[in-house]
């Protein structure tokens, strides 16, 4: 059975419950026995009845004064089943105590008050079912053993309706039971897995929190995330994805017992264990690492559900148990974190929360929330980085952002435009970039800076975004003449292109009916082919700057350069190289006719004012 804290606060409140009523009610037969000649002897079981009430007083408050782990809540329990059973008894001594005199009335009075101790049994005591059927066996059995005695026709009837009436107290009592069964299963039990739900894991590892803090014993929390079951779920239904969670939730059930864990499913394809005690931080860290390996290769192995031959991973985030003061919430979000963690890293692995990845996290949370206000407060400025011909004559620029935080200073654009994409503020800040570019390269026409491209960076998710291509237009027709539109690149990452290339070449032709060209930027890092070149309608490719900063006359990166420029020229694409910091590389490039040239050998990015002096002095030089 799942036990929660709500059972053991119940039974808590009961034993004031029948404190108050037993004590008062027992009082009665005090003044039965002055009434009847007889109060010494009621008087001495009164005073039995107080000190089984004060015991069970005690054990009240222990409970109401401690914060008890769920091993000692089920000690105080088992405590607590003892004084019901001599409470209850109490009674039943009254009863053959009265039944052994002559007076028929006490005899009355005595069958009366087992038959309602018997009620209060089954009432009270319906969620302790084993200790309500002793109860109503000690209670009721008296009564007809003392009905056959009497040994007349009427007291056989008497005896078998009291024997009726136990069965009808005990069916109502089982019918409630199981009706309470059936809610707490509802409540705290998962309907797919049968494994305890996300309320019933709060319970225990808000246990496991109280005996950390007082046994300094350390626990481990493990939440796992299966890894691209939502594709499973979307091509073979989910009747077929249900099916295959239970048999996840059993093959991590009997590895979590081999090893006295508590697993329970938190919703979707999200589940929770909590470890058994271990004796030392150290030990308890080395054992979630190798219960975690376990785990992942449990998983991996093959499922057969409905003819089907499935495949699944998972992705693991370890939290250790190892502060008194910390939440059943806090320790969840850490292990949320090392698994999203471990999924950014690649899926399939394990990662165990720390302090390290707690600041990292932190930080990128902070870049998150700072993010949506960062062009309201005008953070967000662009740098012009220029690109120079063979002859050093500078031909085009690349557009590049930069985010000078009020909070946090200078973030890098490698920081936080990942995190705007993930997050989606890559619409919104790529439309910003857009519009603002589009207005420099116009006052820059305007102003008689004459380029012949200009170069912007443009992430899948904004190719993607609805409304990517009617913005683009408007903002051309805004800013730009037919001229200028010709002169636009936009920049898209090799590995980015590849998501979906029947989609992109629609958009990209769309684009390019606009007049805007567009460049593979850092290629060599992801996965063309030639036939894959030839597809799409790119007019430039850029050479990643690490095979640049590699350069020299034998190594790979000087092959790999020669072999991307000769793609370049037998596809008739201009060719850009990045990352020149040399002259050494430089004359290389100049060398294999590379079209343009950028890097710090040059310039590094310049603001709009002091872009446009390095290209006046350019000109002029």
């Amino acid at each position: 059975m799942l036990k929660n804290i709500n059972f053991y606060d119940f039974m808590h409140k009961q034993i004031l419950v029948l404190i108050a009523l037993f004590s008062t009610t027992a009082f009665s037969y005090v003044i039965f026995g002055i009434v009847y000649g007889s109060y010494f002897i009621e008087l001495l079981w009164y005073i039995l009845v107080l000190g089984v009430s004060y015991w069970g007083y005690l054990l009240y408050k222990a409970y109401a004064n401690s914060e008890y782990s769920i091993v000692q809540k089920e000690k105080w329990l088992s405590k607590v089943r003892y004084f019901i059973f001599f409470y209850f008894s109490t009674w039943t001594l009254i009863f053959i105590l009265y039944i052994t005199r002559d007076n028929l009335e006490l005899h009355y009075l005595a069958i009366f008050t087992q038959l309602g101790v018997s009620v209060v049994a089954t009432t009270i005591l319906v969620s302790e079912k084993r200790l309500a059927i002793l109860i109503l066996i000690s209670s009721m059995l008296p009564i007809t053993i003392y009905l056959v005695f009497i040994g007349e026709f009427y007291s056989y009837v008497i005896a078998i309706l009291t024997l009726v009436l136990a069965w009808v107290l005990f069916y109502g009592s089982r019918n409630t039971y199981n009706y309470l069964m059936k809610n707490h299963a509802q409540a705290y039990r998962d309907y797919l897995t049968k494994l305890g739900n996300r309320r019933h894991f709060i319970n225990l590892l808000e246990d496991a929190i109280k005996i950390q803090k007082y046994s300094n014993k350390y626990m481990y929390l493990i939440l796992i995330d299966l890894d691209h079951f939502k594709t499973i779920n979307d091509a073979l239904g989910h009747d077929v994805g249900d099916k295959l969670l239970v048999e996840v939730s059993k093959r991590m059930g009997t590895l979590t017992k081999e090893h006295n864990g508590h697993i329970s499913r938190l919703g979707g394809d999200e589940f929770c264990i909590l470890s058994a005690e271990s004796g030392s931080k150290d030990e308890c860290m080395a054992d979630a690492e190798g219960f975690a390996k376990k785990l992942l290769d449990t998983i991996k192995k093959t499922y057969i559900v409905d003819e089907h031959h499935l495949y699944i991973s998972a992705s693991i985030g370890v939290s250790i148990i190892d502060k008194p003061t910390v939440t059943a919430a806090t320790l969840i979000k850490e292990a949320d974190i090392a698994m999203y963690e471990a999924k950014s890293k690649g899926r399939d692995s394990a990662i165990l929360f720390n302090d390290e990845l707690s600041i990292r996290i932190e930080r990128k949370l902070d870049i998150e929330r700072l993010l949506h206000f960062a062009i309201e407060n005008q953070e967000i400025t662009l740098m012009y980085q220029p690109q120079l011909n063979t002859r050093g004559k500078v031909t085009g620029c690349e557009v590049l952002a930069r985010w000078n935080s009020e909070q946090l200073g200078f973030i890098p654009p490698d920081e936080f435009i990942p995190i705007s994409e993930d997050t989606g503020m890559i619409i919104e800040l790529g439309y910003y970039i857009l519009q603002e570019a589009f207005k420099t390269f116009r006052n820059w026409e305007e102003k008689g800076i004459e380029l012949e491209q200009f170069s912007i960076n443009i992430s899948m998710r904004q190719i993607f975004h609805t409304t990517f291509i009617d913005d683009v237009q408007r903002l051309c027709q805004e800013y730009l003449s037919d001229t200028l539109r010709s002169k636009i690149v936009f920049e898209m990452t090799e590995t980015s292109v590849a998501e979906d290339v029947s989609i992109i070449i629609e958009k990209m032709n769309k684009l390019k009916k606009c007049g805007i060209r567009f460049s593979m930027d850092d290629f060599g890092t992801g996965y063309s082919s030639l036939s894959y070149l030839r597809q799409i309608p790119i007019d430039e490719l850029k050479i990643d700057k690490s095979f640049i900063f590699e350069l020299n006359d034998s190594n790979e990166s000087t092959n790999m350069v020669k072999t991307i420029l000769n793609i370049a020229k037998n596809l008739n694409l201009k060719i850009v190289a990045e990352g020149v910091e040399t002259q050494q590389q430089k004359e290389f490039l100049i060398k294999e006719e590379c079209d343009i040239l950028q890097g710090y050998h040059f310039s590094m990015p310049l603001t709009k004012s002091i872009f446009e002096e390095y290209f006046d002095s350019n000109a002029n030089s």
